[in-house]
C-alpha cells in the first residue's frame, strides 16, 4: 500500500485499491448510508482544506503539541510497563496510524528497543481484518501485541474490537488511546477530551491514505481490507509535519502517573443528547472533539454542540469548519466532552 509514511515507521496491511473505486461527495454518500449501504462500501471524495482552515490546523498543532506529546509519553510508559521490551503496536487505520507511529518513536528513543508497528483495518458493523490479524500472529507472540487508536467517542470501535477478538482469545482486546473521554479504553494518555491535531484533517495528515474499504467485489477472501492513495494531495501533505512537531515535544524525564477514571457516565450523556434532540439512532450522535471534527469533514451534520462558543483553543477548527459548511453551532452543557456532532436521520424529518 503506497503512503507518505516513512517505511520504517509502519507496515501497512491494506490492499491498494487506488483507481478501482469512484469516491463520492458527502451529500450523495450520506443518502446511500441512510438507505442502508454500509459506509465501508464507499469512499468519500476528499477536498483540499481552505487556507483559513489550514491556518487553524497549524495554530491548533502548535498550541496542543506539548499536551499531545505528554499524552503519548504517558501512554507509551503504560504500554512498556505491561509489555516490557517486546512490543508490537497494531494501530487501527486510519486515525490510529499516526498515534502508533508516535508511540513507536517515543518507545524506541526512550527505552532503546525495537518496536514493531503494523496498521490494519477495523470497520464498525463489519469487524476487524482477520487476514491482517493472522499475518501478525504468524510473526509475533500474542502477548506482545497492543492495539492502538487515536481517541474514543462513544466507544464503538472498542466494542467492535471486543467482539472481533472473540475469534482471537489469545489477544488482549483493550485499546490504547491518547484521549479516552468515553472511559472505555484499556489504556489512555488522558481522559480529557482534548484536541489531537491529526483529527483536524483527513488523508493529508494520515499518510495520504483514505479511510478503509471493504466490498466483496473488490476485496477477495484472502485480501487485506482496502484503501486508496491520494496522489493529488502530495504537495499539501501534513503527515510528517504533524508527527515531527509532536516528536519535538517528547519529554523523556516524565514519570508514568496513574490516573483514576472519572465517574461520569459518558454513555448516559450520549443517550440524553439523543433523547433531547429526538435522534432515534445513537450512531447519529458523534461525541468528542475528534468525532465532531470527522463528522464535519466526512458526513452531513445537522448541528454541532459545544460546551462554549469562546473555546477557540480547543474548538477553533470546529467553528471554522462549521462556518464554511454552514452548519449551526449550539451551546450545550456537555460534561464528558467538549463538542458533539449530530446527524439527523432522514427518517426523522
Amino acid at each position: 500500500m503506497k503512503s507518505s509514511y516513512r517505511p520504517e515507521d509502519v507496515e501497512i496491511l491494506l490492499k491498494d485499491i487506488t483507481g478501482q473505486v469512484q469516491p463520492l461527495e458527502n451529500q450523495e454518500r450520506e443518502q446511500f448510508i441512510q438507505q442502508g449501504i454500509h459506509y465501508s462500501e464507499m469512499l468519500p471524495r476528499e477536498h483540499a482544506p481552505s487556507e483559513a482552515y489550514l491556518q487553524t490546523f497549524h495554530d491548533a498543532l502548535k498550541r496542543y503539541a506539548p499536551l499531545t506529546a505528554q499524552a503519548v509519553g504517558k501512554l507509551a510508559e503504560k504500554i512498556f510497563q505491561e509489555k516490557g521490551e517486546n512490543i508490537v503496536l497494531v494501530s487501527l487505520a486510519r486515525a490510529g496510524t499516526p498515534i502508533g507511529i508516535l508511540l513507536k518513536r517515543y518507545l524506541e528513543q526512550r527505552h532503546q528497543i525495537k518496536v514493531y508497528h503494523y496498521t490494519i483495518s477495523i470497520i464498525r458493523g463489519k469487524g476487524i481484518d482477520k487476514n491482517a490479524v493472522r499475518y501478525i500472529l504468524e510473526r509475533h507472540m500474542p502477548e506482545s501485541i497492543q492495539f492502538v487508536d487515536g481517541w474514543t467517542g462513544k466507544g464503538a470501535i472498542q466494542n467492535t474490537l471486543l467482539e472481533a477478538m472473540q475469534e482471537f482469545p489469545e489477544l488482549d482486546p483493550m485499546l490504547a488511546v491518547l484521549s479516552d473521554p468515553a472511559h472505555v479504553a484499556g489504556k489512555s494518555g488522558t481522559y480529557e477530551d482534548f484536541l489531537i491535531a491529526s483529527s483536524c484533517l483527513n488523508a493529508t495528515v494520515s499518510g495520504l491514505i483514505s479511510r478503509t474499504f471493504y466490498r466483496k467485489d473488490i476485496i477477495a477472501e484472502t485480501d487485506f481490507h482496502g484503501a486508496m492513495y491520494y496522489e493529488e494531495f502530495e504537495n499539501i501533505d501534513m503527515t510528517e509535519t504533524f508527527l515531527s512537531e509532536i516528536e519535538h515535544h517528547f519529554d523523556f524525564s516524565l514519570l508514568p502517573v496513574s490516573e483514576l477514571c472519572p465517574e461520569q457516565d459518558a454513555l448516559a450523556e450520549i443517550r440524553q443528547i439523543a433523547e433531547n434532540f429526538s435522534i432515534s439512532d445513537i450512531n447519529f450522535v458523534k461525541p468528542g472533539i475528534g468525532e465532531a471534527t470527522r463528522v464535519l469533514l466526512r458526513r452531513i451534520p445537522w448541528k454541532i454542540l459545544v460546551h462554549s462558543l469562546e473555546d477557540t483553543a480547543h474548538l477553533g477548527h470546529i467553528y471554522q469548519l462549521a462556518e464554511e459548511k454552514q452548519i449551526p453551532v449550539e451551546v450545550y452543557p456537555l460534561q464528558c466532552y467538549k463538542a458533539c456532532g449530530l446527524i439527523q436521520h432522514l427518517a426523522d424529518n
